[in-house]
């Protein structure tokens, strides 16, 4: 048997050995925007995984864009060392390549760790004031974020592409813009978030304006060996917010562009969406997607089976598959999935031993030999 979830795929320029991709999942364990330990642990087994690609978590622009205190940054010279190091830990052991997700949290910035509450942080409690197209606040309460202005919006594509900058210099082989689940790209899409009344405010053209502009300079600021793509929410599941229909046109747009591929998401922009939840429920969205832009296209969202996913590449629903929970809950996923549908995955010979009887030849070239 031939699977299709387990053949090479080509992202621009980049060789993927599969289609499984390691969605990127926030850990809020970050030190003022820097990695730690943590992270070393974390992304170690992710590399393990036998994926075709890893995505480091949602990634901030500058500190005010962190969405919780210990998110991830990379916006200082600190930030870049100790990621540097994490990464060339993990390089030590996998070749697995890694990318990265540029993220500003604008108005659902400032909010306590998941774990904490996630709600919004005042500012004894450590909080910081929030920015956002619009001075209208994500809940019902909150305080309003401040509207940006020009310098505003100049500063802050200045950021995105300063830490492009940075994960050129760290060798990421990916870069992937956050333009889903409410942030601040995603803010100006949606006219739930942007009620601007200039040019970057409106109609459909003029709401896609910002983070265009942000993608285009970020495109010119990377190396064309480092692809860049976008994750979007292609619905924000509330009447009259952001929907397929646009998100298609915004596609096409990037398209143009040279983005690399779309990884469909939705929602996150309002407490008041109604997500209908169920195995693959973003799948027919990312579907509609590639078949309107032919885009290459990342699934995402409940997606946990193996048939399940060799399903998704085999119909053309979509390119790849990016799993987030699951990973987490079972970071050997890769290795799982090939051995239901007869692939292989390479493994480090530390783990070759572990080959089940019944698995022989999942993992790709193992030999054992002892006295």
């Amino acid at each position: 048997m031939t699977s299709h979830l387990f053949s090479a795929f080509q992202l621009g320029p980049l060789a993927l050995a599969n289609r499984i991709i390691v969605s990127p999942m926030c850990q809020y364990s970050a030190e003022h925007g820097s990695a730690t330990p943590w992270h070393r642990v974390h992304l170690g087994q992710m590399a393990q995984s036998g994926a075709g690609l890893l995505i480091i978590e949602a990634t901030a622009v500058e500190a005010v864009g962190r969405i919780t205190p210990g998110c991830l940054g990379l916006y200082s010279d600190a930030n870049e060392r100790a990621l540097r190091a994490v990464l060339d830990d993990v390089r030590n052991f996998s070749d697995l390549p890694i990318g990265i997700q540029l993220s500003h949290a604008g108005r659902k910035a400032s909010s306590a760790r998941p774990w904490d509450g996630g709600q919004l942080l005042a500012p004894e409690q450590g909080g910081w004031p929030s920015v956002a197209p619009s001075a209208i606040p994500h809940g019902q309460g909150e305080a309003p974020p401040l509207a940006l202005d020009a310098d505003g919006l100049v500063r802050i594509r200045q950021a995105f592409v300063d830490a492009a900058m940075r994960a050129a210099r760290l060798g990421l082989q990916a870069v992937e813009l956050h333009c889903a689940h409410g942030y601040l790209l995603h803010q100006f899409l949606s006219p739930i978030a942007n009620r601007r009344m200039d040019a970057y405010g409106g109609n459909v053209a003029n709401r896609m304006r910002y983070p265009l502009d942000v993608f285009d300079a970020v495109r010119e600021a990377l190396p064309a060996s480092i692809p860049l793509g976008v994750r979007v929410s292609a619905t924000d599941w509330v009447d009259g917010g952001w929907d397929l229909e646009q998100t298609t046109s915004f596609a096409e747009q990037l398209k143009q562009r040279g983005c690399a591929w779309i990884d469909v998401s939705s929602g996150g922009i309002s407490p008041l969406q109604t997500i209908p939840i169920g195995p693959g429920y973003q799948v027919p969205l990312a579907q509609a997607i590639r078949r309107a832009t032919g885009l290459p296209t990342m699934a995402v969202g409940l997606i946990t089976d193996p048939h399940q996913a060799e399903t998704i590449v085999q119909e053309g629903h979509a390119d790849m598959v990016a799993l987030a929970r699951a990973m987490l809950w079972n970071p050997r996923w890769p290795w799982h999935a090939a051995a239901v549908l007869g692939a292989s995955v390479k493994v480090p010979p530390q783990y070759w031993r572990s080959e089940p009887r019944e698995a022989r030849g999942v993992f790709a070239g193992a030999s054992i030999g002892q006295r």
